[in-house]
């Protein structure tokens, strides 16, 4: 893989939106306004965070120009699910209700008006938020799981008593352990598109200590989650990512001698990622480095070549898949992209 950002944000951007600059739509944004969603009490793209988080933020998962429908809902991993969701005290669900149907009819006169596309959207997320307040907390209730899912997930996995990672906040294991369970849960339930995050690996110095802590924060619930949804028969048509938004150099990073151990720094050249599942063909790898891992030696794929090939596994054309916008037919894969046909089962 190669990149044409160097910093994070903007690499973020590139690896979610196919620009590196804010307003563009996400790749989760593109996927569930190509398909649609297959729930109807939740969202059709979820977010869920774990470690420091991601420093590009809400911008990873926004809709940019698409309707705000698309956007990513972020989910809390413990807790109500989304902050708000319930009723006050003294509230009933059939007062909700009939509050609810007022308000939807006003805004359906005010769309009938405006024709603001915005408008259908903030009737579409009332409705949702009434029916996940069903949905959320049986989604979030791992109760029904079995003991032995729990501990190949690791959800109450300890933190380490050597806490001085780059990723650390204190329960980073238990949390990303948990919300890799509760992807599989919301691939059960129809969910279109699922983001989860760790972070940070910006290991610009010890290297060695913080690697190892990150890598035992995701190595266990990643690898229960791809022989769970193996199990369950879900891996076929499930597709798992995992990538960061650029590569380390492989030169040290000594912060200039400034006593630190040595580090990586970041590195848009050559980066990997893998997949699975999904229809993408396993058992291989596609491109080569040079022999100091400077640069791609062979088979050199773009992040816009990595989001034609994603898109086409979902069965979406990236050239057909665009939207309209200031005078531009825009789409995820920008003015480029082209389909890794080896990736392709």
């Amino acid at each position: 893989m190669h990149t044409d950002e160097f910093n994070h944000h903007p690499a973020q951007l590139m690896m979610h939106t196919g620009v590196g600059r804010l307003g563009r739509p996400s790749v989760g944004a593109w996927v569930t306004y190509g398909l649609g969603s297959a729930s109807e009490n939740l969202p059709g793209y979820v977010v869920l965070s774990a470690g420091a988080g991601a420093s590009g933020g809400t911008s990873n998962w926004s809709n940019g120009f698409l309707p705000s429908s698309y956007r990513g809902v972020i989910f809390r991993s413990q807790g109500d699910p989304v902050l708000n969701l319930g009723n006050p005290g003294g509230i009933n669900r059939a007062d909700q209700s009939r509050s609810l149907d007022a308000i939807r009819r006003l805004n359906q006169q005010r769309l009938a008006l405006t024709g603001d596309p915005e408008i259908a959207s903030r009737i579409s997320a009332y409705e949702l938020a009434f029916r996940m307040q069903s949905a959320a907390p049986e989604l979030m209730d791992l109760s029904g799981e079995t003991r032995r899912t729990l501990e190949a997930y690791g959800v109450d996995r300890p933190e380490p008593a050597n806490n001085r990672h780059r990723g650390y906040t204190g329960n980073a294991h238990a949390t990303f352990g948990r919300n890799c369970l509760l992807a599989r849960r919301l691939v059960e339930r129809g969910v279109r598109f699922i983001s989860l995050y760790h972070a940070s690996w910006d290991h610009h110095d010890a290297l060695d200590k913080d690697l190892e802590y990150n890598t035992s924060v995701v190595d266990q619930p990643v690898g229960a989650l791809l022989k769970d949804l193996k199990q369950r028969g879900l891996l076929d048509s499930t597709l798992v990512v995992f990538s960061g938004e650029f590569g380390r150099t492989p030169l040290a990073d000594t912060h200039e001698g400034k006593g630190q151990e040595p580090g990586r720094d970041h590195h848009r050249y050559a980066y990997s990622l893998w997949m699975a599942g999904g229809g993408v063909r396993g058992g291989q790898v596609v491109g080569r480095t040079d022999d100091l891992g400077w640069a791609p030696a062979e088979r050199p794929v773009h992040v816009n070549d990595f989001h034609a090939t994603l898109l086409r596994l979902f069965g979406l054309d990236h050239l057909r898949l665009s939207q309209k916008f200031g005078g531009f037919d825009l789409r995820l894969t920008n003015v480029g992209g082209e389909v890794v046909p080896e990736l392709l089962g």
